[in-house]
């Protein structure tokens, strides 16, 4: 891990020079896709498959009722009760998130309305090949069956036409009746388009690698995607002299077990502790099947970063923007209003991200690469589209016509005005 220390003078312009390095080896994979993205639009499900061999060693785009409920009827019925309690919980918080419409009518008799109305089609994106993520499915699937989608299907990678079971059995929790094994840019691409065996959708959802989320900025404006950058993985922890570093160097590797491109950021005033967690790091490493992901995710771009001031802390937390953040010290409260950009804050010791990545309820769709600047993680809002209803009386628009025609002529869009002027004198 790269050691940084607010108290030399060219510490911002390392710290700016680490993040951008990281973001340009994410956004690099854009050149990369386009082609692909072009040759599925062009040629469906030839192309596709194409990939799937090269990429998955895949023949099997769509896998049928039988293969699904083998490969569901396979899963330990622990693992099936773990996500049916992700499922209850998930379901639960996003529940509360529905939006209610607004009427409201003015002293002019006009009715205003703001209507908010679930999408046709949503393709959810669960990652796989090297690791699966049924919980992924929980968090992209429930709040679309929340807002009230009407056609959900899923995209995931199976390697030689083989899904994971847990993947499976959380996309028949969510009802899920179409079900690709598909990954990738081409994956992407033939959501957006379409194929023979995939109609296309409206929308895209879910994290992926950089190749996927090069992807889905490839097509956005085709069809929809969230609006942020979701993925690769990031966590920024704030620690103190009263954190335990064991606790700490776990939560670090856990995010860095996710992807080579994975970002682990920590902060502390506490010198003392950035070596304990060092040494916890080297110590815990060893004992994780994902070993080789980590360790390069932390040497390229995992950051020990000592700041003699909360206020500096604070200051640079807002900077990284991190998918994730970890308030792990005892006055958390005196920073949390102070926190502007981040996708989620665990506040406290025992507010651990693997426990937001599973079953708390909340979200674990989060924008990253900086994007928590200005966009948010998924929820339900994500899976409507927000419509206005205009009523207008003769009362109303005699009486706030003038001053429109007034606006129109003034920008110079005569026929505006017109189309005003010629209702207020008909006769």
């Amino acid at each position: 891990m790269k050691i940084l220390n607010s108290a030399n003078n060219n510490f911002n312009n390392s710290l700016n020079k680490l993040l951008l390095q990281r973001k340009k080896k994410v956004q690099s994979s854009s050149i990369s896709v386009t082609n692909i993205v072009k040759d599925v639009k062009k040629n469906g499900d030839k192309a596709l498959l194409k990939y799937e061999k090269r990429f998955n060693q895949n023949k099997i785009i769509v896998p049928s009722p039988k293969q699904i409920n083998a490969s569901i009827k396979s899963l330990n019925q622990k693992v099936k009760k773990a996500i049916d309690i992700a499922y209850n919980r998930i379901y639960k918080f996003h529940s509360l998130q529905k939006f209610k419409n607004i009427s409201y009518i003015d002293k002019f008799k006009n009715k205003l309305e703001y209507k908010y109305l679930p999408l046709d089609s949503v393709a959810i994106y669960v990652p796989g090949s090297s690791a699966s993520y049924p919980s992924s499915v929980l968090m992209n699937a429930i709040p679309a069956i929340v807002a009230g989608v009407k056609r959900l299907i899923m995209i995931n990678p199976g390697f030689k036409g083989k899904q994971n079971p847990a993947v499976l059995y959380a996309a028949r929790k969510c009802k899920i009746k179409e079900i690709y094994s598909i990954g990738g840019p081409s994956a992407v691409a033939a959501a957006a388009y379409g194929t023979k065996k995939i109609k296309k959708v409206d929308k895209i959802v879910g994290p992926g690698n950089a190749y996927v989320a090069a992807a889905k900025k490839e097509v956005f404006g085709d069809v929809g995607i969230e609006g942020m950058t979701a993925g690769p993985s990031e966590v920024t922890i704030v620690c103190d002299k009263f954190s335990n570093p064991e606790w700490v160097a776990s939560d670090l590797i856990g995010q860095a077990e996710h992807d080579n491109l994975a970002q682990c950021i920590l902060i502390s005033k506490d010198k003392k502790l950035l070596e304990k967690v060092k040494i916890e790091l080297i110590k815990q490493l060893k004992k994780i099947p994902r070993v080789s992901v980590a360790r390069k995710s932390l040497n390229n771009n995992g950051i020990l970063m000592y700041v003699n001031s909360d206020k500096k802390i604070i200051e640079i937390v807002n900077k990284i923007a991190p998918e994730h953040l970890e308030l792990n010290i005892q006055n958390y409260k005196s920073y949390v209003s102070k926190i502007r950009n981040a996708g989620s804050i665990c506040l406290g010791k025992y507010a651990v991200m693997a426990m937001t990545d599973y079953n708390v309820g909340s979200n674990h769709v989060l924008p990253t690469n900086g994007s928590a600047k200005y966009s948010s993680g998924i929820s339900v809002n994500e899976f409507y589209k927000r419509i206005s209803y205009i009523n207008l009386s003769k009362k109303g628009i005699e009486s706030l016509g003038p001053s429109v025609i007034t606006l129109a002529n003034y920008e110079g869009l005569v026929g505006h005005a017109q189309s005003v002027i010629k209702r207020i004198r008909r006769k």
